[in-house]
């Protein structure tokens, strides 16, 4: 296999989308710790306008977001545009249909903050010659 999934001189932005600030937080540092700049979002409006107006490496996405919201559009979007995810979610028996067929990887809360950014990093690997 050659090439490689991206170049070590590009940034690696990572969208964190979790309606839990503390979770958020946590997360955020975990990534700073991995060498990466997140860009996070309390909110579906706020992750969506991230995910328009920057390049994303990959993204940790809070399934549930309150009031019935859910991260279904934005996991589509960054799917469309090839951008891998985890899915980080304590609600594994109350998703629906829609959200179970999105087919990012699932991470299961709790789960320490460096094991789900270690997850959502897995498919930036630099792939050697």
């Amino acid at each position: 296999m050659t090439g490689t999934l991206r170049s070590i001189a590009d940034p690696c932005r990572v969208l964190v989308l979790d309606d839990e600030p503390l979770i958020l937080l946590d997360l955020e540092f975990a990534l700073e710790d991995a060498g990466c700049e997140p860009l996070t979002a309390l909110d579906l409006v706020e992750a969506l306008a991230i995910v328009h107006s920057n390049a994303i490496s990959a993204a940790i996405l809070d399934v549930s977001l309150g009031q019935g919201q859910t991260c279904e559009q934005v996991a589509r979007q960054l799917a469309d545009m090839g951008v891998p995810y985890v899915l980080h979610t304590g609600d594994l028996d109350r998703m629906d249909e829609g959200v179970r067929k999105l087919g990012g990887t699932l991470v299961p809360k709790p789960t320490p903050a460096a094991v789900v950014v270690a997850r959502a990093l897995e498919p930036l690997a630099i792939r050697q010659d």
